[in-house]
């Protein structure tokens, strides 16, 4: 078990905080000099809000702060060339440049995104999670006074989001099981039944998922080492096209609506996976339990249900495409391309006694990883939009959040195995459920690297 300096990793990365408001705030830097200062500040350990580490705490603290730096707020920073030359070349391009390769088609490429999300300008976001209304409020205070001295920062955005009711998402399934449970890291909340994550595959500096390799730290040490990377994505989300499909689908198939749900995400509403209860939302499985189960036996759960055709969970559901556990799928293993997952849902909730009341729903969702390349546009690009993710899928994409618009180039259907039955169930009709209103690829620097950043002599601004 590699020994993690958790005083200088952002906590984030290691731990969920598990709080139920998020505010992300879209800053563009205006004085270089004062934004250095303003970065320091976090990490002085003075009474101003401060960086949240993932340094293991016994009494929950009532807010979490942290940071992440785009290529071009790096270098607005006055980062030196030969270290911005150091970062890697997905980064540096930004989000807006790799959008068409995760799928960010039609409705949702750069062009359609809000508040400047596919501008250059766009330099810093910072996410500050809160346990009330009242903290969020007050920091957020502090933290306007703080970047706005000095005319250190301007902001472009605010984003708000809050957990709902039952800790579901807008779609109504029960969310935030399946994390991965990284090496030297913290205990997860939920039980993890896969093998441990290796800390470089989402800390940079250590060794990774792969045997032999350690991805490139950015130069100097000081910047790159116990920093991570994350996409943040402002995802929109059709309730009321999703609940319509479902109940056509109902009708097509003649299945139960709820079974349709469950078959697209590979979990009922609940949160129970069908690999555990493929007839029904058993709420006897308790909470602790639902992250308990893979698709085929293994040293991990020797007494797994073989389900290598999908005849419980199918093989192009949504969950099964996000973390195919230890099936075999393209990219030679589904432990070797996880992510972190945190994020909040923004807006009400959806009423389905008034479906068209014009208010826009959907997720605050940051996706981390060692590599944005590897982690988070792998699986957008191969597992999410690519019948390849494994045989028999034809020209299928990811049921909830892959491209089946009108530009995802063929029929967009969802396939059903029946055990017993030679042919799938072809379910007709999907279209893109979740559309992209924003996106940013971001650094998340480790307390040294900010200290480093902040530290920048003038003259290179």
């Amino acid at each position: 078990m590699p020994d993690l300096p958790h005083a200088d990793i952002q906590g984030f990365i290691l731990r969920t905080y598990a709080m139920p408001a998020l505010r992300v705030f879209a800053l563009t830097i205006a004085q270089p000099a004062a934004a250095r200062q303003f970065l320091g500040g976090l990490v002085n350990g003075g009474n101003s809000p401060q960086l949240s580490t993932a340094t293991d705490w016994t009494v929950k603290p009532p807010y979490c702060l942290n940071v992440g730096l785009t290529y071009t707020g790096l270098a607005a920073l006055g980062l030196s060339p030969l270290s911005l030359a150091s970062f890697p070349e997905e980064f540096a391009a930004g989000a807006p440049a790799r959008a068409q390769r995760v799928g960010d088609t039609g409705e949702s490429s750069p062009e359609h995104w809000k508040d400047q999300f596919a501008s250059p300008a766009l330099h810093l976001l910072l996410f500050l999670f809160a346990e009330t209304e009242e903290i969020l409020e007050h920091v957020t205070g502090q933290l306007r006074e703080l970047y706005s001295g000095r005319n250190a920062m301007s902001e472009l955005s605010v984003h708000d989001g809050r957990s709902l009711p039952g800790n579901v998402a807008h779609f109504g399934y029960r969310d935030g099981f399946a994390q991965p449970t990284i090496d030297g890291g913290l205990p997860p909340l939920m039980p993890d039944v896969l093998p441990k994550a290796p800390a470089g595959e989402f800390l940079l500096g250590y060794p990774s998922q792969y045997s032999d390799f350690t991805y490139p730290v950015p130069t100097p040490d000081a910047l790159g080492r116990n920093g991570s990377f994350v996409a943040f994505r402002i995802l929109s989300q059709d309730c009321r096209g999703f609940e319509q499909f479902l109940t056509e689908a109902a009708h097509q198939t003649g299945f139960d609506r709820e079974l349709i749900a469950a078959k697209l995400c590979g979990r009922w509403r609940d949160g129970v996976p069908l690999s555990l209860s493929p007839h029904s939302a058993d709420e006897r499985i308790p909470l602790e339990k639902r992250n308990s189960f893979d698709y085929v036996p293994g040293d991990s759960m020797p007494d797994a249900f073989d389900d290598r055709r999908g005849y419980r969970c199918p093989l192009g559901s949504h969950i099964r495409r996000m973390n195919p556990r230890n099936a075999i799928v393209a990219g030679n293993s589904g432990l070797k391309h996880r992510i972190v997952r945190r994020g909040l849902p923004y807006g009400p909730p959806y009423d389905p006694a008034n479906p068209d009341d014009g208010i826009e729903r959907g997720l605050l969702g940051l996706f981390i990883g060692v590599s944005l390349k590897d982690q988070f546009e792998f699986l957008m690009s191969d597992w999410a939009n690519k019948g390849s993710f494994a045989p028999g899928l034809g020209g299928t994409r990811d049921p909830l959040i892959g491209d089946n618009g009108n530009n995802a180039g063929s029929a967009a259907t969802f396939l059903i195995p029946i055990e017993g039955q030679r042919r799938p169930v072809e379910v007709t009709g999907l279209t893109s459920f979740v559309t992209c209103r924003g996106a940013a690829y971001c650094f998340l620097p480790s307390a040294t690297a900010i200290r480093y950043l902040s530290a920048l002599p003038a003259a290179t601004s």
